[in-house]
Formats: C-alpha cells, sequence, structure tokens
C-alpha cells in the first residue's frame, strides 16, 4: 500500500512541475498576432488559389497588412467594389500599432 502512495506523490509532483513549467513556457514564448490579419482574409474570397504568389488568402492578408505587399490586383479571384474597397478602408480605419497606415492599390 505504501508503494501505491509514493507512485501516486512522484506522479502528482511531476504533473505539477510539467503544468508549472508549460504555464511559465506559454507566457514567455507568447506570440502576438494582428488581429488585422484575419479581418483582412475574410474580406478576401477565400479560394486559396495561390495566383497572387502566396501559399493562401491568409498569407497574403499578412503581406497586405505588414506593408509589404501593397496591390491587391494580384488577388485574381476578387473583384474591387466588393474585395477590395473593404479592404483599402478597413486599413485606414485601423492603422497600424505606431499609427502609420498602409496604403494600398488596386
Amino acid at each position: 500500500m505504501l508503494y501505491i502512495l509514493w507512485a501516486f506523490l512522484i506522479l502528482l509532483g511531476l504533473g505539477l512541475l510539467f503544468g508549472l513549467g508549460l504555464a511559465i513556457a506559454s507566457t514567455v514564448l507568447y506570440v502576438k498576432e494582428d488581429k488585422r490579419v484575419d479581418e483582412v482574409a475574410k474580406m478576401l474570397p477565400n479560394y486559396n488559389c495561390g495566383s497572387c504568389g502566396y501559399a493562401g488568402c491568409k498569407e497574403f492578408a499578412k503581406a497586405i497588412v505588414s506593408g509589404k505587399d501593397t496591390n491587391l490586383r494580384k488577388c485574381k479571384p476578387g473583384k474591387p467594389e466588393t474585395n477590395f474597397i473593404p479592404i483599402k478602408q478597413y486599413l485606414q480605419e485601423h492603422p497600424n500599432d505606431d499609427n502609420t497606415k498602409v496604403n494600398v492599390t488596386f
């Protein structure tokens, strides 16, 4: 009976130790994501066709929000009135953290 108690206590201690390690790691290694990427990705056609030169619409949205790519015409299935104008308005209303605006063209 004493062996079962020791095994239980050792496993309980290991569980607490690893749980504490995971809790600390989740706060130290946290990666902040830009919420604008998801919003811009929702405004794209979401065909994930790759015609823009990126792996999918979310990767293209990351490039748009970061300012690496400013030409929305690369999205071949997208239409200016339904996709590009709302994206441009959204990015004008939601600037970067340093209050610089992303200027996109189409």
